[in-house]
This record gives C-alpha cells, structure tokens and sequence, in this order.
C-alpha cells in the first residue's frame, strides 16, 4: 500500500533505502506482468512508482541537510 509523505518521513535512511529497493523490485515484477498481459492492476505501477519518487525526494534531502 502507497504510503504518504508525512508517514516516510518518520521512516529513517537505512528504512527507506530498503523501502525503496523493494519497491524497485516489485517494480520489475509488475512491468514483466504487463508484458505477459497479466497485470491485474495496471494502476498498482504508477502507485509505486510516485512512492518510489516520494522517498527518493526525502532521501535527497535528508542527505543534503547532513552535509550543510
């Protein structure tokens, strides 16, 4: 299930990262489903892949805020 913004952000670096290779690995599950025309829920890959964008936003910043 697609988690908010305001819940990632609870989440720490070392939670995200792993977040986001999971999602990155159903990611691929779901694309080689869509090409065997066996997605059954063709809205679950732009889902993830917002979610995917979200923790790699917080990511980002997180890293920049330890630098400065």
């Amino acid at each position: 299930m697609a988690k908010k913004s305001k819940e990632l952000t609870e989440f720490t670096i070392d939670e995200l990262a792993s977040r986001r290779r999971e999602l990155k690995e159903e990611m691929l599950m779901l694309r080689v489903q869509q090409e065997a025309g066996q997605l059954e829920n063709p809205s679950r890959l732009r889902t993830a892949r917002r979610e995917i964008a979200r923790i790699e936003t917080i990511l980002t910043a997180r890293r920049s805020a330890q630098k400065a």
